[in-house]
């Protein structure tokens, strides 16, 4: 029982330490643009690591991506360290000057986001498909920056039931 609580109080600080804000000052002049940024023919390089820093997953995802004035689409093909494959694909819709709105097979209700600046936060639950052919109900706090004209970063913070289990960070480069 001791060590349950002493693993809940330290899940609990981990979940507390600094996260990103839209508040923050930005680091360049740069303005990210998802329309325009994501539009076009893109790789990816991400990875998965655990709460405890342990990296359980590598992937390579190929997007095509598509805006018309309105709905931006992504269509992403994941390759995983493993030779599985996965496909998700994106409905975003831009509902103001820097908000936006999507959905994706899986996702729980409607994914929000918010640009400012050289940065875009995304937060939104999904049933993850996991090995073994099962799901689990996870929430997203997607962090995005804009590196350059063709380089993006994104580190996502993954919780279950309100608790950290760890991170995914994606490199996203413009082909």
């Amino acid at each position: 029982m001791r060590f349950l609580l002493i693993l809940a109080a330290t899940l609990t600080l981990a979940g507390c330490a600094g996260r990103p804000s839209l508040e923050q000052e930005p680091l360049s002049t740069a303005e990210l643009n998802l329309e325009e940024f994501f539009a076009g023919d893109l790789i990816a390089y991400g990875q998965f690591q655990d709460v405890f820093g342990t990296v359980r997953r590598r992937f390579v995802v190929e997007i095509d991506g598509t805006w018309d004035g309105q709905t931006l689409r992504l269509v992403e093909d994941f390759t995983y360290e493993d030779g599985s494959t996965e496909q998700r694909i994106w409905t975003l819709t831009k509902t103001g000057d820097d908000s936006w709105q999507g959905t994706a097979p899986g996702v729980i209700g409607t994914a929000t986001g918010q640009e400012r600046g050289d940065t875009f936060n995304w937060q939104y639950t999904i049933d993850l498909p996991v090995p073994g052919g099962e799901t689990l109900r996870v929430r997203f706090d997607d962090w995005m920056w804009l590196l350059s004209g063709d380089r993006l970063l994104n580190r996502a913070y993954m919780y279950r039931y309100g608790v950290p289990i760890g991170e995914v960070i994606i490199s996203f480069e413009r082909r």
